[in-house]
């Protein structure tokens, strides 16, 4: 016990950010564990082809989006405020500090910096820029515009942004090529490494016009892209920018191959799928099994014009969960939401619905080793202990699983210890229905904002309504239902993120921490506040190791999963992808990302093949 208690001691003092690299020295990059794979004299990626052509279009649906990003719609450029809905990729236009490496779990190395510099407190990072920077305008990227950019973050940026500097104290141009970010002392080494990949913004520009409003004037950009032809809601067109100040960089070779990005904006899947199938959108992700179970038999396919294949899924934290709100007072008490969650048929679901392709998620860090397993080990037992009285006892013994059932439809033993539980919780049948002492009904609403999730959850709903919860769905359009995510204004709402493979305390922070449960615009969205997820929380921005990390994650997962704040529901393993074969690509795909857009690259030849030249 002594032991123990000097463990948790330990681990919930400061520890010093980067404390395997270097101090004093000019850097070419850096990781938050102090593993680089690539060298300071390397040409390029080990994952691109440094020889591929530029040229072409690629019109795709993208898969992933960041900030304030839409796939539905979009009434704004603007992607780095809360404000507005965005179009996906508005990133490209910008340039960075530092660009990650999708071969390693947590490494980046410079883009706009041509090295960094660690005080020896390792709490002031002195970036060396490049002499070469220009805005698409040709005037020189300056270290006047990254310290205007992060104070605009801090002060006015989307809650993701302002959160990851809280701890800058400083940012200051030495001149105009230098670059010093001071910190509290309280940041992590995960935490540089998100601030060192921020977009950068013009200070003439945001000087002039106003950072904070919904507008589409593209604002001046510096990266390999600049925004082309826009219609709001419609469609958006990034093209390279052929004087791109960083094209022949180590990290830029290879990559950025279409001369135009286009994004094509549905209000449907359906829709969608039939923009594809024409050959108006030549890359799809598919998201939904029943389309990539029967619909794949359109001609295009048959001929070969059209390739149907999987590619294997990234090496980092994949959740995929419901929320229920306890901002309301229904959904506070943990019987009440492992009750719904039992409504949860995953089995049925999967057969039905799913033609099979789906594994049933139980963990909030699913297809990683930060998922916890067996019993709590005692370096997992010595940050938990400190909160024994606050957790539930269940924390102590093995994670909690999420229940089989007979893949009937209706479990008859599953369903009746969701009505005991209700029961427990101090909910009274009336008629059909439960109710509280005061006679309202045990209600919930599910929040949707396309016909596959309203598909989804139609049967999930019925089996609510079958025990007695007065359960409905409430599809909304795009705006609406971006709305209602920032401010909290819903019962029941499905989200499906990735905090990386290296998970910043930012990160976590976003969907766990006590602090964002009051935040609009954050990811936490079931109002967690716990004492003993934020510590854990904490614990893993301060890890020294990799083995430090996960063992914090590991116990950040047990207490998830026992207080059942997210209702994990099921994962893919492999990306599920369809092209029109026009295109050339290096395999096999990196372990830690897979954007097509700036990986692949126009095949002449192949598209004149199936007549797409």
């Amino acid at each position: 016990m002594a032991l123990g208690g000097a463990a948790a001691a330990a681990a919930l003092l400061p520890a010093r950010a980067f404390a395997n690299t270097p101090t004093e020295t000019k850097l070419h990059g850096l990781s938050a564990f102090g593993e680089l794979k690539y060298p300071a004299d390397f040409s390029h990626f080990g994952y691109v082809n440094a020889d591929a052509p530029k040229g072409g279009t690629i019109n795709f649906a993208p898969p992933n989006s960041t900030f304030n990003q839409s796939f539905l719609t979009f009434n704004t450029l603007n992607s780095l405020v809360l404000k507005g809905d965005s179009p996906p990729r508005t990133e490209y236009c910008f340039d960075s500090l530092m660009v990650s490496a999708l071969d390693e779990p947590d490494a980046v190395y410079g883009l706009l910096a041509e090295s960094v510099t660690l005080s020896a407190d390792r709490n002031t990072y002195t970036f060396a820029l490049r002499p070469e920077a220009r805005w698409h305008d040709g005037s020189p990227l300056t270290a006047a515009d990254i310290v205007f950019a992060l104070k605009l973050y801090k002060e006015k940026g989307h809650p993701n942004l302002s959160q990851a500097l809280r701890w800058m104290t400083d940012a200051a141009a030495v001149d105009a090529a230098t670059v010093r970010l001071t910190f509290s002392g309280e940041q992590s080494s995960q935490n540089i490494l998100a601030v060192a990949q921020m977009p950068i913004v013009s200070k003439a520009y945001y000087t002039a016009n106003d950072f904070e409003a919904a507008t589409m004037a593209p604002p001046l950009g510096s990266g390999p892209y600049k925004m082309g032809r826009v219609s709001a809601g419609q469609f958006v067109e990034y093209d390279r920018f052929a004087d791109y100040w960083g094209r022949d960089l180590p990290v830029n070779r290879g990559l950025y191959n279409f001369d135009r990005i286009r994004i094509d904006f549905y209000q449907n899947r359906q829709a969608a799928f039939e923009a594809f199938k024409k050959g108006d959108t030549h890359f799809r992700e598919e998201f939904t099994a029943r389309v990539w179970a029967t619909g794949y038999d359109f001609p295009a396919l048959t001929q070969g014009r059209v390739v149907k294949r999987e590619f294997p899924g990234e090496k980092w934290p994949d959740m995929q969960a419901v929320a229920l709100n306890q901002r309301r007072p229904q959904f506070k008490d943990v019987r009440v939401r492992r009750a719904i969650g039992l409504c949860f048929d995953f089995e049925w679901t999967q057969r039905t619905l799913f033609y099979g392709s789906y594994d049933r998620a139980q963990s909030n860090f699913e297809k990683s080793d930060y998922k916890a397993e067996g019993l709590p080990s005692p370096q997992e037992l010595a940050l938990l202990e400190p909160f024994r009285a606050e957790l539930p006892a269940e924390v102590f013994g093995e994670p909690p699983l999420q229940p089989v059932s007979d893949g009937s439809g209706r479990d008859r033993k599953i369903l009746g210890q969701a009505v005991k539980l209700l029961t427990e919780a101090g909910w009274k049948r009336s008629g059909e229905f439960f109710v509280d002492d005061k006679g309202e009904r045990l209600k919930v609403e599910i929040l949707a904002e396309d016909d596959g999730l309203v598909r989804l959850f139609t049967p999930w709903m019925e089996k609510m309504r079958t025990i007695g919860i007065d359960a409905t769905i409430r599809q909304v359009d795009q705006a609406q239902y971006e709305q209602r995510q920032n401010d909290y204004d819903f019962d029941f709402i499905l989200l499906h993120w990735s905090i990386g493979a290296t998970p910043t305390e930012d990160s976590l922070e976003v969907l766990y921490h006590s602090r964002s449960a009051t935040m609009p615009g954050m990811r936490n969205y079931p109002g967690t506040q716990s004492p003993a997820v934020d510590a854990l929380v904490a614990a893993a921005g301060r890890a020294q190791s990799r083995a430090e990390l996960t063992t914090a994650l590991k116990a950040l997962d047990r207490v998830l999963r026992t207080r059942l704040d997210w209702i994990p529901t099921y994962y893919l393993a492999n990306h599920r992808v369809a092209y029109w074969d026009m295109f050339g690509f290096v395999e096999p795909k990196p372990d830690y990302g897979f954007p097509a857009e700036i990986l692949w690259w126009f095949d002449k030849e192949r598209a004149a093949k199936i007549g797409k030249a």
